[in-house]
């Protein structure tokens, strides 16, 4: 049960600290806890409670404010309960009223907190904090909204004809895609089967004692299973030969396993397994059947192949990079717009990012109420659709022409190396979001919260821009101050 709570934020005399003193107006947390619309945060988070029975649950802000806090400074859950409770600045921005040296809630709690907040709400908190900045490149300006120059200032039920309506085009839209590596275990073959036969092995040993109990738990030795595996596992470059024949012994002992375990559910029943333990099972079987079916072709990719028995959602996603071409995880289609950014999509299946222009250029219309002047891409967005759709509504999509250079070729190529450099940008954010906040290796197991902290930490990225860029004009208006006091004051000494 979730009841709301007052929605007014503390002023820093009212937080109440035993230690005496208050709390200061120039930190980041006093500055971080203005910005977030902890209003709508609130909303989103009573749709997934019930509102009727049930203990009563912690607040919107406690929990947003939880997670929000191990994305922005990279803690663990652990560590992120315990920086909580130390830090008076932390418990000013989740809404307490006084300094609490006691943990709040334990660190379980904060698988719970993601869960509670997919991805597509994140993302639309994300957008609702910084898609208000105009698309001109200013920051904090409202217009980008849809006031001026946009299509949404009309009825809301007023149809204007494509043909009738202004063009205008406003700002530069900047795409790219990333990924988002998880936290498994570099995926081969051989190790996959080798922790299907020991996940099968303590099925099969939890089992036996229910069962009749006759004859041999598995019909191999596993010490000489075991060994098979790691004479392979220790050669640094074994032959093609001898991993083939480690992988059908370890196909062998798998099916084996399997065909056990079988024959004891249908003798005890499934109730002694937990569900967890039921959805490994049936990860193991899916495992050996993708295996089996590439032994037997010769190939070495199939379908929605599993690479972790632990996160079988993972798939691997092919950049092509050098030094990694592939990696593990989701795969993010980014934008950025004005220097902040913005998820469009993401998905732990490959796709095409080219495919996803279109909805990108329609979601910034519907954000901001004009089409982007230029959309700055690579290669792999400059397909014939894309290219016809941007010269239909007069928007200049970043590359060179198709056809023979014609008599603006020194032209067209100054700015396309200036579209280039300023495509850098994204490329940046990524970076950014990687080193500095996680990206380059997301810790959630479960696939939805896996999301969320991804989305998270373009969230927080956003945050620490909108901070410097605050900081950024509060120095030139303090300097801008000063400049305009001396010149009157040697204007008045001039007189």
């Amino acid at each position: 049960m979730y009841r709301k709570r007052n929605r007014s934020q503390l002023t820093l005399d009212d937080f109440i600290l035993p230690f005496g003193g208050k709390l200061k107006a120039e930190n980041r947390w006093v500055k971080l806890a203005q910005m977030i619309p902890w209003d709508y945060v609130e909303d989103i988070y009573a749709k997934s409670m019930c509102g009727d029975n049930g203990a009563g649950a912690i607040s919107s802000r406690i929990a947003f404010g939880a997670i929000f806090i191990k994305e922005h400074e990279n803690l663990t859950d652990q560590g992120t309960v315990g920086y909580i409770a130390e830090n008076p600045y932390m418990q000013y921005f989740l809404g307490l009223h006084e300094y609490d040296q006691e943990p709040l809630f334990d660190a379980s709690m904060m698988v719970h907190f993601r869960k509670r907040y997919p991805a597509d709400m994140v993302r639309a908190i994300n957008k609702r904090m910084f898609a208000g900045c105009s698309a001109k490149g200013g920051d904090g300006d409202d217009k980008g909204s849809g006031g001026e120059g946009g299509t949404q200032g009309g009825e809301a039920n007023e149809v204007i004809p494509e043909d009738e309506q202004p063009v205008q085009n406003l700002g530069k839209l900047i795409l790219d895609a990333t990924c988002a590596p998880s936290d498994i275990r570099y995926p081969t073959d051989i190790s996959l089967l080798n922790e299907a036969r020991e996940n099968t092995e303590e099925l099969i040993d939890k089992l036996w004692g229910h069962g009749p109990g006759q004859g041999r738990k598995t019909r191999y030795h596993r010490r000489k299973a075991r060994s098979e595996y790691l004479g392979i596992a220790k050669q640094k470059k074994p032959r093609y030969r001898k991993i083939n024949a480690a992988i059908r012994g370890q196909l062998q002992y798998v099916k084996s396993n399997i065909d056990t375990l079988g024959q004891l559910l249908m003798r005890v029943g499934t109730d002694l397994l937990s569900g967890r333990e039921l959805e490994r099972l049936a990860v193991i079987c899916a495992v050996h059947r993708q295996q089996s079916l590439m032994y037997q072709s010769g190939e070495r990719k199939c379908g929605n192949r599993i690479v972790s028995l632990r996160q079988p959602h993972i798939r691997p996603i092919l950049r092509g990079k050098a030094g990694n071409e592939c990696e593990f995880g989701q795969k993010i289609s980014l934008s950025v717009v004005s220097g902040y950014t913005f998820i469009e999509r993401q998905s732990y299946n490959n796709f095409n990012e080219g495919a996803g222009l279109i909805a990108c250029v329609e979601g910034y219309r519907d954000t901001y109420g004009y089409y982007p002047e230029a959309i700055l891409v690579d290669k792999i967005y400059r397909n014939r659709t894309n290219l016809n759709y941007c010269k239909g509504r007069n928007i200049r999509l970043s590359g060179p022409k198709l056809g023979r250079p014609g008599k603006d070729a020194g032209r067209d190529r100054k700015i396309e190396y200036s579209d280039m450099c300023a495509r850098n940008i994204v490329e940046g954010r990524s970076g950014t979001a990687k080193r500095r906040f996680g990206l380059d290796l997301i810790m959630a197991y479960l696939p939805e919260t896996g999301m969320t902290e991804a989305a998270l930490q373009i969230l927080c990225m956003n945050t620490r821009i909108r901070l410097l860029f605050l900081a950024i004009r509060k120095w030139v208006e303090k300097r801008f101050c000063v400049h305009i006091f001396v010149h009157c004051y040697a204007v008045n000494s001039c007189h």
